[in-house]
């Protein structure tokens, strides 16, 4: 597998936190808000089923477990991960392709990606999000709706564990209720600082 080299500048933007923590409303908030200036956002490709009002190729690439295994077995995904019974995964040729252009590229992926990645790119930003509070996160859950009693009660157990890791990543933010712009202003303050310090490094992959 040949080298990516980025552009001077591009970043790898790495954005995780527990099911529920509301990643994929803030990330919505950085893309439309947010005027953050030559950002890509990468689609994530996943095994599981779509949530009432997702689309396919636009809130994630919805694969079968084949289609999933053979990218993963031909070296098309920076990173792979089972997390809550379902694969995950990124597509490592756009994530090339937008650093090369100079885009900052942002990945939302769980805990298990973010230190696969990190270990490949040791210069990713990685931000972590979190919850005001563990019982706040599982009534966000609860209200949610879209999971069984028994999916409900695995992503609890994995909250409680994937909040412990938060110590390995460069930043924390808190997503208080009901504060979506605020916590994607936040992040987008991050990045932008991030990028002027990093304005002459080159990321690889």
């Amino acid at each position: 597998m040949s080298e990516c080299l980025g552009a001077p500048g591009a970043m790898l933007v790495i954005i995780s936190g527990p099911s529920g923590v509301g990643k994929d409303t803030i990330i919505a908030a950085l893309r439309y808000y947010h005027a953050l200036e030559r950002c890509h956002f990468v689609v994530t490709c996943t095994t599981r089923d779509p949530r009432p009002g997702e689309v396919d190729d636009v809130d994630y690439h919805f694969l079968s477990v084949d289609e999933f295994l053979a990218l993963r077995a031909a070296g098309d995904l920076l990173e792979a991960s089972e997390v809550h019974g379902n694969w995950y995964g990124t597509p490592r040729d756009e994530v090339c392709e937008h650093l090369a252009a100079g885009e900052h590229v942002i990945l939302k992926i769980d805990v298990q990606g973010a230190s696969a990645v990190k270990k490949r790119v040791p210069d990713a930003l990685l931000i972590f999000i979190v919850p005001p509070s563990l019982e706040t996160l599982f009534h966000r859950l609860r209200e949610r709706a879209t999971e069984t009693a028994d999916e409900l009660e695995l992503r609890q157990r994995n909250a409680a564990v994937e909040l412990a890791s938060r110590h390995q990543y460069d930043h924390t933010v808190v997503n208080e209720t009901n504060e979506i712009l605020r916590t994607a202003g936040l992040i987008a303050g991050l990045i932008e600082g991030e990028a002027v310090r990093r304005a002459e490094k080159r990321v690889a992959l």
